[in-house]
């Protein structure tokens, strides 16, 4: 099974480590850790070279934070914030991905030599999916999302999530091998915490084979997610706060591609290698 993006075949025969790098203030696990407000991305081009030295296979770039409730960010301020680290990560030799919904943002990034997409709307975006097909080889991640970040956890879905999710990823990719993009292109992600709750969430864990039913690779993104916090309380009913949740992060991570994702996409990249090295060596 072979990942079609702007530069690389990625082989998802194994399971890839996409590293998730923050290029914004405001971000739920490390919000404003390696953001400068000032034009100074040594931080973050440290950040993406340490991460590639722990092993990740693929660099996911954002400019704007998608936390339930966030505010979006103006479309000049997120490319000031992405436009000079996709210039230095693609020059790291890895796949690099951009999370981004913004049409004039995924042309600048792509025009720069990034070679994913990677949109929590799914195209959706007025212009979003003829950016991506006009560009002959880019990869792109179609992701699940109920409502929007305003709103998606005041009113989560309802009924049976996985059987929702999986015909909106069908749909979604359908309409985009419609417009001129190769199946070999596209890589699907099921959305965990986006407009669902947590037991929704750990169903699309726990019945993650129903999705493979679309055909495409899966992408899963349980990193430092509060589902997991809301799991892994104490005696006293504390849960663990972001910082805290490396260890069931990679639980999860090793359970989704147990049931078949072809990538994790991670904070803690060098972690999550060395736990898929030792499953790797009992498989």
């Amino acid at each position: 099974m072979i990942w079609q993006t702007s530069r690389f075949q990625l082989d998802l025969s194994k399971p890839r480590v996409m590293g998730i790098v923050n290029a914004t203030p405001d971000s739920f696990s490390d919000g404003g850790t390696y953001y400068s407000p000032d034009n100074n991305f040594s931080g973050v081009f440290a950040y993406c070279e340490k991460l590639v030295k722990e092993g990740a296979d693929l660099l996911d770039i954002g400019g704007e934070s998608t936390r339930p409730g966030a505010s979006p960010v103006p479309l000049q301020q997120e490319l000031a914030r992405v436009l000079p680290v996709v210039r230095h990560a693609v020059t790291l030799g890895v796949p690099v991905s951009v999370d981004t919904y913004k049409p004039e943002v995924m042309r600048a990034v792509l025009d720069l030599g990034a070679d994913i997409i990677n949109d929590i709307w799914a195209l959706r975006q007025p212009g979003a999916a003829q950016a991506v097909a006009e560009h002959p080889n880019c990869g792109v991640c179609l992701m699940h999302m109920h409502r929007e970040p305003q709103t998606m956890q005041v009113m989560p879905m309802e009924g049976d999530v996985v059987a929702q999710v999986l015909v909106f990823l069908q749909d979604a990719a359908r309409s985009l091998q419609a417009a001129g993009v190769e199946k070999s292109r596209i890589v699907l992600d099921a959305g965990v915490g986006f407009g669902k709750t947590v037991q929704q969430n750990f169903a699309l864990l726990a019945r993650q084979r129903e999705l493979l039913a679309a055909g495409y690779p899966l992408l899963a993104a349980w990193s430092r997610k509060s589902s997991l916090a809301a799991v892994c309380g104490g005696p006293a009913g504390e849960s663990p706060d972001v910082a805290e949740r490396m260890v069931p992060s990679v639980a999860a991570a090793l359970l989704a591609v147990e049931r078949g994702a072809r990538i994790v996409r991670v904070h803690d990249v060098r972690e999550t290698v060395q736990a898929l090295k030792v499953w790797t060596a009992a498989n």
